[in-house]
């Protein structure tokens, strides 16, 4: 069966999903199909089997459907299956020899599961069909007081999963309401671990490249040239890992290193556009990145993540004295070169 739901049923309730959902509508079809078939010992062929089908498919309908309560148009098939299918199996009755309907029967269990799936008011619609539909064709074909209301006895079982529907519906009530709260709980969890592991990583990664010329700085070592050139180049990388931190990578802060030590500024930026991106297109970003970090010696290098939504995915800049050039990766990862 369907695992989704608009919200939390009776069929949740009742465990009537997955494999217990399947065994379910196995036992609903079997009894529908015994009920139905006593029928063509009673009517013609071709509207006994009309009626089995219909029914049949309802029993499909009113439990294959995932959405809770079960959407309108199924609903009305549903509704108007019951009663069509009693009338095709009792208007042309040949002989009687039990004394019951049985396709009224079969009807009230497609309508008991019907109010299972949250449609009360149309379920006791289909009852008061059958009921018509037998008192009606029943008066015509000339069948006995006894035999139209014993045709009608079975709504009983409607009347009986309506009266457990109503019971149950403060536990379920109580039951949506603690999934809700756990769904919420699981969420601020996971956003708070989310953020916990953000924050271990970027203290790793600070103490990695920082500790060494923290701790110099610290003993009141005086700082060669070279050692304040590495000062410079390992600030612009930290702010690089907070500007855009989709873009923080080995290959690429290697490559922007080596650019600033040649004289190129630099600037990586990230505006989120990187979301649900797979990743072999995130992987062309970072290289088109790379290779034109690794070709300037001059001028600046822009390396901008899009926001979300737009056709172009990241854009890569670079302004060099002798020739501008723009570098586009759109959404499917194909990648464009404009001088």
């Amino acid at each position: 069966m369907a695992e989704t739901s608009a919200d939390f049923g009776l069929r949740d309730l009742l465990g009537l999903r997955g494999p217990a959902g399947w065994l379910f509508l196995t036992v609903l079809e079997l009894t529908i199909v015994l009920y139905m078939v006593r029928n063509f010992t009673q009517a013609s062929i071709v509207p006994a089997t009309a009626a089995m089908v219909l029914l049949v498919v309802s029993g499909v309908v009113v439990l294959m459907i995932p959405v809770d309560p079960l959407p309108w148009p199924a609903t009305t098939y549903i509704v108007i299956a019951g009663p069509l299918a009693t009338a095709l199996t009792t208007f042309d009755i040949q002989e009687y020899p039990s004394s019951q309907v049985w396709t009224a029967f079969a009807s009230s269990y497609v309508l008991a599961v019907l109010v299972l799936r949250g449609r009360m008011g149309a379920a006791w619609l289909g009852v008061a069909g059958v009921a018509v539909v037998v008192a009606v064709v029943g008066a015509v074909a000339g069948l006995s007081a006894g035999v139209i209301v014993g045709s009608i006895v079975p709504v009983a079982t409607v009347a009986g999963v309506s009266v457990c529907a109503l019971i149950m519906r403060p536990t379920q009530r109580s039951l949506r309401l603690l999934r809700e709260e756990a769904t919420m709980r699981a969420a601020a969890e996971a956003t708070m671990a989310a953020e916990n592991g953000e924050r271990d990583r970027q203290l790793a990664r600070l103490d990695k490249v920082a500790r060494p010329i923290l701790e110099r700085i610290a003993d009141g070592v005086e700082l060669t040239p070279f050692e304040r050139e590495q000062c410079r180049l390992l600030e612009a990388e930290l702010r690089d890992g907070l500007r855009a931190p989709q873009l923080a990578t080995d290959e690429l802060n290697s490559a922007a290193r080596g650019a600033r030590s040649r004289g190129v500024e630099v600037v990586l930026l990230d505006d989120g556009g990187f979301d649900g991106v797979p990743r072999s297109v995130r992987r062309r970003v970072i290289e088109a990145a790379v290779r034109e970090l690794d070709a300037a010696n001059a001028g600046s290098v822009t390396v901008r993540i899009l926001p979300t939504g737009r056709r172009i995915l990241a854009t890569v800049l670079a302004n060099a004295p002798e020739q501008d050039r723009r570098t586009e990766i759109d959404l499917a990862g194909q990648v464009a070169v404009s001088t």
